[in-house]
């Protein structure tokens, strides 16, 4: 594991592809922190142990999927204002519904455009200069 900048937020991004791991992260690691796990449970133990400035999730993961991983978070009390951002292929209307219904903040599909992503992040997360 990588030493954390304390200047830098720290974003957690939970995907079960190792190829999409590894793309969020080169999008992400000049500006932000960045945490990966691949499954829910990693991901659970990741924002009990490290303060987290902001979730990435994939939708479709084996076991515990991202809405239920959201859910879970989102009923947590000191996790109720953590943004959230759905990062996933499922792109239907119903599947959008259903990631704010979860308690997503914001919900972006797969794959993504690099300066989207940063952007979105940034909406949620500020960096200082």
């Amino acid at each position: 594991m990588s030493v954390l900048s304390p200047q830098l937020p720290t974003i957690l991004a939970v995907d079960d592809s190792p190829v999409m791991r590894k793309l969020i992260q080169q999008t992400l690691e000049a500006k932000y922190n960045v945490l990966l796990a691949d499954n829910a449970v990693d991901a659970l133990s990741s924002i009990y142990h490290q303060h987290i400035d902001l979730l990435l999730l994939d939708v479709t993961m084996p076991g515990v999927d991202g809405l239920e991983l959201c859910r879970t978070v989102r009923s947590l009390p000191q996790f109720q204002t953590l943004p959230i951002i759905m990062l996933t292929a499922r792109d239907g209307a119903f599947d959008k519904v259903q990631g704010r219904l979860a308690g997503a903040t914001e919900y972006l599909t797969k794959p993504f455009n690099a300066d989207k992503l940063l952007a979105t992040v940034g909406n949620f997360v500020k960096t200082t200069p």
